[in-house]
């Protein structure tokens, strides 16, 4: 794990990313926006492994396509190893991307059935001006674990876990800096997913890469990063070492979410509290005002909770690095505040433009599926 005083290669500033409701069939009206990342500030020192978590709908993989600029950015800054990327468009980003790649969920949605590894490959590397003789591709398909007959096969004739190898070895081919991979192993078996998760922890270290990791598997996240964002309907909630994260969670989401992973320990598992959220996510197109939680959360306090939204700050007593996005944290860690039941809200309500529509879904119901 790198030091806390490591070099960041990345710097999210305040990113915003609002996609557009259309509405008319002459003439296409802006009656609203989705929301989908709103004001995510986070920082990837050279050399780590970032997680990032959350539910489903929660804009974690929009956030992962802004970074490498796949998706514009409505607002806000993605400082890339001193430069900011957001603003940049044409050749500049063309040549600026090469330095940061990305690992899609999908390996067979994400690969191009039409052509060979091998044209895959090279096709990034004469994009960029890098050599791409022979015995670099085959270089490349061994470094993920493939054997060099695999250079001329098509993506249908591997099995899940060989495509995502193919992904990953697509996304070296033009030797990045930063690795964006969203759930890249989500799609895979369990005996898969470690052969993966192994296979990115390698590369790590002999080429000297960068990882920022999304997933919704906390015990994938928890394998694999050096330090944890948690994210909730488009902002970070909860930042920390892995291990300072799983330890002590901060947040009452975090809670939630810790709370519902099993554990393989029968008389620890009776044991152990159980927060079960109820409510439904609110839609990422009528955000609540104040906190994005308090429309779910069990220590909900009318004073601040309705109506300010809380930054993220290093709450007293906390470990180096771990950042909270809840007015009342030590409150609720020290037991002041006791938890109550929370009272139904009604998701996807009218705004001034009309009725939004809802993203159904609850914490429990998701991790539950």
């Amino acid at each position: 794990m790198p030091s806390v005083e490591a070099e960041p290669l990345l710097q999210v500033n305040d990113l915003a990313v609002h996609f557009p409701i259309k509405q008319g069939l002459l003439l296409d009206r802006t009656v609203g926006y989705v929301y989908a990342v709103d004001g995510v500030s986070l920082e990837v020192r050279r050399g780590e492994t970032y997680g990032l978590v959350g539910e489903s709908g929660c804009g974690k993989s929009t956030l992962g396509k802004a970074i490498v600029r796949l998706v514009r950015p409505t607002a806000g800054s993605v400082v890339f190893d001193g430069a900011d990327v957001a603003p940049l468009k044409g050749e500049a980003l063309r040549t600026r991307r090469r330095r940061f790649q990305m690992v899609f969920q999908d390996p067979l949605s994400s690969l191009d059935p039409r052509q060979s590894v091998e044209a895959m490959l090279t096709e990034g590397m004469r994009a960029h001006g890098l050599p791409d003789g022979s015995a670099r591709l085959r270089e490349l398909v061994a470094a993920v674990g493939l054997p060099p007959s695999a250079l001329r096969r098509y993506p249908h004739e591997f099995s899940g876990g060989q495509r995502q190898r193919i992904g990953i070895a697509r996304a070296l081919s033009v030797e990045p800096d930063l690795i964006v991979a969203d759930e890249p192993v989500s799609a895979l078996d369990v005996s898969v997913q470690a052969q993966v998760l192994n296979l990115l922890g390698t590369l790590q270290d002999e080429l000297r890469l960068t990882y920022l990791v999304i997933a919704h598997d906390l015990a994938v996240v928890r394998h694999v990063s050096d330090r944890i964002g948690v994210m909730y309907l488009g902002g970070l909630v909860e930042e920390a070492p892995s291990q300072a994260l799983y330890d002590d969670p901060q947040h009452p989401y975090t809670r939630a979410l810790l709370s519902a992973v099993p554990v393989p320990d029968p008389e620890l598992e009776d044991r152990r509290e159980r927060i079960l959220l109820t409510g439904d996510l609110p839609s990422p197109a009528a955000p609540p005002q104040g906190c994005r939680f308090h429309t779910r959360c069990p220590w909900r306090q009318p004073q601040r909770c309705d109506d300010e939204r809380p930054q993220l700050r290093v709450i007293e007593g906390a470990p180096a690095g771990h950042r909270v996005a809840c007015h009342f944290a030590e409150g609720i860690r020290d037991g002041v505040i006791k938890p109550h039941s929370v009272e139904p809200v009604v998701v996807g309500e009218l705004s001034a433009h009309g009725t939004v529509p809802d993203l159904p879904g609850s914490v429990t119901e998701i991790l539950g599926r």
